[in-house]
């Protein structure tokens, strides 16, 4: 879910032989970079892309994935407790969903680091670069307003997952959580 230009997709299939992928966007622009990507490395094969919608899954049957996984792209759904059922629906029976999502570090002085970076070095860099201030101060601040990682876990807890664990990355600027259906 996600699959934005395929990364984590091509990541996948190299790892894991014999796997189908299907990975989902809604934007077409991010998808055409991944159907290139997978063309050059041989795996068309193996690697599905389709444009959709996390909260609308109709291209998925119920029970018919064994992992689903969404990385940085949790934060992006337009209602969130929606597309993390809609993911639930699609899993079979003890899947898992895999999710790598940016938070907010506990420590004081890792927090004060990241913040300075995140809302003040990170805009001006991106603001070089592509003249779009916008798009490098979005992500703070929709890091902000995601859920603390156990209020993110609470959810996943309440849209039906079970054992749900979380795992501190970087010093607890992203969390990677894996709940089973």
């Amino acid at each position: 879910i996600a699959t934005g230009t395929g990364d984590l997709a091509i990541a996948m299939a190299k790892r894991v032989d014999r796997t189908q992928i299907l990975g989902i966007d809604l934007s077409e622009e991010m998808l055409a970079v991944a159907r290139r990507k997978v063309q050059r490395q041989g795996l068309e094969e193996r690697i599905m892309l389709e444009k959709g919608d996390a909260e609308n899954l109709t291209m998925v049957s119920d029970g018919s994935i064994d992992i689903a996984t969404v990385a940085f792209g949790v934060r992006n759904f337009e209602n969130m407790e929606r597309g993390l059922s809609e993911i639930y629906r699609t899993l079979k029976p003890n899947g898992k969903l895999i999710v790598l999502e940016f938070s907010i570090p506990r420590n004081r002085f890792i927090r004060w680091i990241y913040s300075q970076y995140s809302h003040r070095l990170m805009p001006r860099i991106g603001y070089m670069i592509s003249k779009d201030r916008e798009a490098y101060t979005y992500l703070p601040e929709s890091v902000e307003e995601f859920p603390s990682p156990e209020r993110f876990s609470d959810i996943l807890l309440s849209v039906g997952f079970r054992s749900v664990k979380r795992r501190s990355q970087s010093f607890g600027i992203a969390y990677i959580y894996e709940a089973v259906k």
